[in-house]
């Protein structure tokens, strides 16, 4: 299959930003990519909400799901992924220069939520005179900020599908977020106004919650020794240092902390009158796809969000692979998605 025709593109808020705890960004940018084509109507629109760390080229983390007559068929859908607020990939981010201080944030960008992600996205949607979705997605914190939008725009949503989220993060979740951040303020350099800053203890914090995304048997399969005798230079421990470094050089130290803290942010009952009660405010066609094996965000998580979304539906997908089988177990999401979903 060759790639869809893509667009990389950009759009500056020509306004102030509020954010929900009352600080502002001047006129932030919006990093996005599109796939397809608008139509006249505009309401083709597939919406794609990306993970924590990845970016809005949905095409290469979730090719599977594009084609013609797939999920994503850029030619009878206008697909859409806006980078995420505080990412490192185009978006306003610690990246990006202070007009105050003439300095990069860094650790002084203001504190945001996953609520302010949803509604920059929103800003975009604007931007393009978008009033309806056809399908809304994402998976884990992208199955986040998907809730805040399906909230926020409620009947304007007609499909809604939810991956490996929570309608709250979980203790659990923040605790292996604050051993994270523990990590990253080991190394002196992270508060430092550089773009390297933080990148020694970098690695180190992506390696404590590798091991969360996948499971015991999934190293098993893909990282058993056959030497007998092999007493050191393991490769699990291989594994772990490639993705560390792999990590290190696309990602950005500094966006990691503020992304980690405003993940912690999520709960869609906040300021509403109790997370039951917003998740019932959700009117779209929903399915919520668990698997079995998720040690970071277990099942009962997507039970639960699917319990109180009316007719929302729960599929569970049995999978070696845990968090991450949202990334790789693409036959079984589609066909999850079209038992419910004409798409």
């Amino acid at each position: 299959m060759t790639r869809a025709t893509y667009r990389y593109s950009f759009y500056e808020l020509e306004e102030t930003f509020p954010l929900e705890f009352g600080a502002t960004i001047e006129n932030p940018i919006i990093a996005y990519h599109t796939y397809g084509t608008l139509n006249e109507k505009r309401d083709n629109v597939i919406l794609v909400c990306h993970a924590l760390t990845a970016n809005s080229d949905v095409e290469d983390w979730w090719y599977g799901l594009f084609g013609k007559n797939d999920i994503f068929d850029w030619n009878k859908y206008f697909i859409i992924c806006a980078n995420n607020l505080g990412s490192p990939y185009g978006t306003t981010s610690p990246k990006h220069i202070d007009p105050a201080t003439k300095e990069i944030y860094g650790l002084d960008f203001p504190f945001f939520t996953l609520r302010d992600t949803a509604n920059l996205h929103l800003k975009l949607l604007d931007f393009f005179g978008i009033k309806s979705i056809k399908l809304l997605i994402g998976g884990s914190c992208g199955g986040n900020i998907c809730q805040e939008i399906a909230y926020t725009w409620k009947e304007r949503i007609e499909n809604l599908v939810l991956l490996c989220c929570s309608a709250m993060e979980t203790p659990w979740c923040v605790a292996i977020h604050e051993s994270q951040r523990i990590t990253l303020r080991s190394d002196p350099t992270l508060a430092l106004k550089e773009l390297t800053a933080g990148q020694a203890s970098l690695k180190a914090c992506r390696s404590v919650a590798l091991p969360f995304y996948r499971t015991y048997l999934s190293f098993k399969m893909r990282q058993k020794e056959m030497d007998l005798d092999k007493v050191k230079d393991f490769r699990s421990s291989s594994y772990i240092n490639y993705q560390g470094d792999k990590f290190v050089k696309r990602f950005n130290a500094q966006c990691y902390y503020q992304l980690l803290l405003a993940l912690d942010t999520h709960n869609i009952g906040r300021g509403r009158e109790s997370i039951e009660a917003a998740l019932s405010a959700i009117s779209a066609n929903t399915v919520v796809i668990g698997f079995d094996s998720d040690l970071l965000i277990p099942k009962l998580e997507q039970q639960f969000i699917a319990k109180h979304i009316p007719g929302a539906e729960y599929v569970e997908i049995k999978s070696f692979f845990g968090h991450d089988a949202f990334l790789i177990e693409i036959d079984d999401i589609r066909k999850a998605i079209r038992a419910k979903i004409n798409i």
